[in-house]
């Protein structure tokens, strides 16, 4: 890949970071910390920071470097948010096809394109996106090979019984260990979302925000077990979880329980904090028992 095509490949990612609200406007942008944060070379970096600021998203002061702009431009958050419809279309149409059985296994690119109507980089861009979650990873020699997901209710409620046992459990190993920064930074998502997020924020976005939860209480842990675990079967049930229908009514209440654990876990009540998870997992296992329930018997009359 050229360094042009992942300069421009960055800067959208970055563009729809600042879109969805996870960079702040006003925040500092260091090349070698966004560089680690999409795991690439500064070199495209510095040339997707140019794009960005002639887009208006940033703004370079000399001497000090580049900030997210206070006041970016509308037409340029429309043009971000017609982009990020079209992805994830794109991406949920391959996703849906894998779900109900009507790719193989075993797939190449070029049938892929020709199946969907889509060029080199942008088959590229979903395919990776399908590696990082776990449901697709490159053969050796020639083509993908997709991955094993939750496709069926019943491995949805087991993944969902598994959690209930591991995630208390990952709370009382002798090992978790509090971080302070970690929770202030999960606390100011979840009320990010109850101020509005939950109505504005893209599913997939409010999906990864519940994941990333779980997964950084797990982490506290220092139980490297517990959290390969979560993020193995968070990534088998993500698939079903975009195609099911996001109640965000009930994301207000999720919320909610995620406050109320990180209050327990700052208050140093471990226990009552485990057992309160539990029980907020259990409550997701019906709820989200029931949606995938009435998703299955939708896909099994079409």
């Amino acid at each position: 890949m050229s360094t042009s095509e992942l300069s421009f490949r960055i800067s959208a990612k970055l563009a729809q970071d600042i879109a969805l609200g996870d960079i702040p406007s006003g925040s500092h942008l260091r090349a070698q910390e966004v560089a680690d944060r999409y795991q690439v070379s500064r070199t495209p970096i510095r040339e997707a920071f140019a794009t960005l600021e002639e887009q208006g998203l940033l703004r370079r002061f000399p001497n000090r470097g580049y900030f997210v702009a206070d006041n970016i431009p509308q037409a340029a958050i429309s043009s971000i948010s017609e982009t990020m419809d079209v992805a994830r279309d794109e991406y949920q149409a391959l996703a849906e096809d894998w779900l109900t059985d009507r790719l193989p296994e075993i797939v190449t690119e070029q049938a892929l394109r020709q199946r969907y109507n889509l060029t080199k980089a942008k088959l590229s861009d979903m395919l990776a996106r399908a590696a990082r979650e776990g449901w697709a990873e490159r053969k050796e020699g020639y083509g993908w090979r997709l991955l094993p997901v939750a496709k069926t209710v019943e491995a949805f409620d087991e993944i969902y019984r598994f959690r209930m046992a591991i995630e208390p459990a990952a709370i009382l190993e002798p090992s978790f260990e509090l971080r302070r920064e970690t929770l202030t930074s999960l606390r100011r998502t979840q009320e990010r979302m109850l101020e509005g997020g939950i109505d504005s924020m893209p599913a997939e976005k409010l999906l990864d925000n519940g994941a990333m939860f779980h997964e950084e209480i797990a982490r506290m842990s220092n139980n490297l077990f517990f959290l390969s675990a979560l993020e193995r079967v968070n990534r088998m049930r993500r698939l079903m979880e975009y195609r099911t229908k996001i109640d965000r009514e009930r994301l207000t209440e999720q919320c909610t329980d995620h406050l109320e654990i990180l209050s327990l876990l700052e208050r140093g009540e471990i226990l009552e904090a485990s057992f309160f998870m539990r029980r907020h997992l259990s409550s997701a296992l019906r709820r989200k028992s029931r949606t995938a329930r009435l998703w299955s018997m939708g896909h099994q009359k079409g």
